[in-house]
């Protein structure tokens, strides 16, 4: 065989490496397939993430609202002018809840659906104050005394909405009797 005819025969290690163009672009394919179901699962867990922030701060703002109203329930006191010692026995109205707090000021939780806000008022000066929104629905359950003239316990339902999630949140006074009075 003669030199020149060798060097024409060419041996595996001897032939060039790299990808020709349609394993590159099979490559790209399957490479932008992955990137998308990526980009896919991180917004999704990002939009996850934040309706869940959502409804923690409407229900951290319901339970807020819940231990505050519970606290001036448990402590509420008399008052001579309306005749009753905390809470307005009016079992009728479940949307409001009236009473005396433990200072003498005349309160009233008050649910509107209009607006999905809990406001409470300050019946002496009328002063409303927003002490919960995102609220779908506010109960107020009056257990009375067994004279009316009082209530013994008040159970309070709240439900809170964000978004299309709810939650509902509950809570329970037992009046205290302020025996000075």
């Amino acid at each position: 065989m003669d030199r020149s005819q060798s060097s024409i025969i060419h041996h595996p290690s001897s032939m060039p490496w790299g990808f020709t163009i349609a394993e590159c672009l099979i490559a790209l394919a399957i490479s932008a397939m992955l990137l998308a179901a990526v980009a896919v699962a991180f917004n999704a867990s990002l939009t996850n993430y934040e309706e869940n922030e959502e409804i923690f701060h409407a229900v951290n703002g319901g339970r807020q609202a819940l231990a505050r109203m519970t606290s001036e329930l448990r402590t509420a006191g008399y008052d001579a002018g309306s005749g009753y010692w905390a809470v307005n026995p009016d079992v009728a109205n479940t949307a409001t809840c009236q009473f005396h707090s433990a200072a003498g000021d005349d309160i009233t939780y008050e649910f509107r659906s209009a607006d999905n806000t809990l406001y409470l008022i300050t019946n002496s000066d009328g002063s409303e104050y927003v002490l919960c929104d995102n609220v779908t629905a506010a109960t107020f359950t009056k257990t009375p005394t067994d004279d009316g003239t009082d209530c013994k316990s008040v159970q309070i339902l709240l439900t809170v909405q964000s978004g299309d999630t709810q939650r509902s949140l509950s809570a329970a006074a037992v009046i205290r009797r302020n025996l000075t009075d």
